[in-house]
């Protein structure tokens, strides 16, 4: 069925040029662009880093109450991904005196990319950082785009500043990444670089992926609802829009085994859409990539969900539990149980994280996450004894594989230990 994706082919070579004047000219061409974009002067390379008392600005001019719920969400979003660090080292005893195990260890700098200019995405300061503090990354910088007069959202940067972020630079799309990917005069050279963006953003971090890592390629966002006759018609209708609202690229799809219901949500969207402050981008997303389908049963429906991968699954029906879900979705970035959990609360308060993959790309790997900010590394210890047992098998298969010195490395210690 129809979905969008980003064309990153239409714009690789305009962004090849962006990543090699960046590499040449570093900070200056960061100020250079911005005069053009703006059509006037907005930063100079002393001012690209986020001053002290921008800081201090920001935060005295956001509301309290935005300042409690950044508070409340870094506090869920903490918990949650605390859960997921593994155990610092193993180590088991394959045979006798042949010890081998792993531990790991965080990368040792990240860089975030929080979309910004005309809007904020506080939120995605979150997601993306504090997985990374959670990995005890001692290195973390950001990148958000200036606003025409020079500055960050204040919304931003007070959550920056709750979360613990000094080390902020106004430069965004291809320009920040290839900034982070090379360092330039101001902005340091870091290992990874994370964080959605637009489709500058997402071509540049593919074409720099082996000098920096990425987590993946974020493209339009999505939503699958599987609802039986127990939903809410005006729950689901409003789910849906509420992911049509992003993007008029994204997508919207119901999947349902009540024909009612899907007669009530496709009456309840033409409203819903009408009555939208985004209905032109709502109207338009449902247009390219939404659908109400109606299945036979619920083990259709969760067939089409698999094959369908989408970024956010909500699951709608009476009678299933988390134990059932585990069973019979294999492909989703983050799902969804029950009439009371919309993706909203996930995107901001829960404690999950919101940075998933989209076009079908959850087949592959699952969401943003402390294991994206750690190296896992293979330790080994053999004894005397550990050698004289395993080390005749490993001379056999280096000489199979031709590799003589191999086999020499091994046999100098088996001479030593008779």
């Amino acid at each position: 069925m129809a979905r969008s994706s980003l064309d990153i082919e239409s714009i690789k070579h305009k962004v090849e040029e962006i990543i090699n004047r960046v590499r040449k000219y570093g900070d200056e061409e960061i100020v250079r662009f911005y005069e053009s974009f703006f059509g006037k002067r907005v930063l100079e390379k002393e001012n690209i880093r986020v001053s002290e008392s921008e800081f201090e600005e920001a935060y005295t001019s956001v509301p309290e109450d935005f300042i409690e719920a950044i508070k409340v969400a870094l506090k869920n979003v903490e918990k949650f991904h605390r859960e997921q660090l593994p155990r610092k080292l193993w180590i088991t005893e394959v045979s006798e005196g042949a010890y081998v195990g792993q531990f790991w260890t965080p990368i040792e700098s990240v860089g975030a990319y929080i979309p910004g200019g005309r809007a904020a995405y506080p939120s995605t300061a979150l997601m993306t950082i504090v997985p990374a503090k959670v990995a005890g990354v001692e290195k973390i910088i950001v990148c958000t785009p200036p606003r025409p007069d020079g500055s960050v959202h204040p919304v931003t940067l007070a959550t920056l500043s709750i979360i613990g972020i000094k080390d902020v630079f106004k430069v965004g799309g291809a320009h920040a990444v290839a900034a982070m990917a090379f360092g330039t005069q101001t902005i340091p050279k870091v290992e990874k670089v994370v964080g959605p963006g637009n489709i500058w953003v997402a071509t540049a971090k593919k074409l720099l992926y082996g000098i920096i890592d990425i987590d993946f390629i974020a493209g339009p966002s999505e939503v699958l609802i599987i609802a039986d006759d127990s939903a809410n018609p005006y729950y689901v209708a409003i789910d849906m829009i509420a992911q049509a609202e992003h993007d008029p690229l994204a997508a919207a799809v119901l999947v349902t085994t009540s024909p009612e219901l899907s007669k009530e949500v496709s009456e309840l969207l033409d409203n819903l859409v009408r009555s939208s402050p985004r209905g032109g981008i709502i109207e338009e997303s449902l247009k390219r990539n939404g659908a109400i389908i109606v299945v036979n049963d619920l083990k259709e429906a969760f067939d089409f969900a698999n094959k369908y991968a989408p970024e956010h699954l909500e699951i709608i029906v009476k009678e299933i539990n988390l134990a059932e879900v585990t069973k019979v979705i294999k492909n989703a970035g983050s799902v969804f149980i029950g009439p009371y959990t919309p993706v909203a609360l996930g995107d901001y308060i829960l404690g999950t994280n919101h940075v998933l993959p989209t076009n079908m790309f959850a087949k592959k790997r699952g969401g943003l996450n402390v294991l994206d900010f750690i190296k896992v590394i293979d330790v080994q210890y053999v004894t005397n004894e550990g050698v004289t047992k395993l080390g005749p098998y490993a001379v056999k298969l280096a000489k199979e594989e031709g590799l003589a010195e191999h086999a020499n490395s091994v046999k100098v210690r088996l001479k030593r230990t008779v």
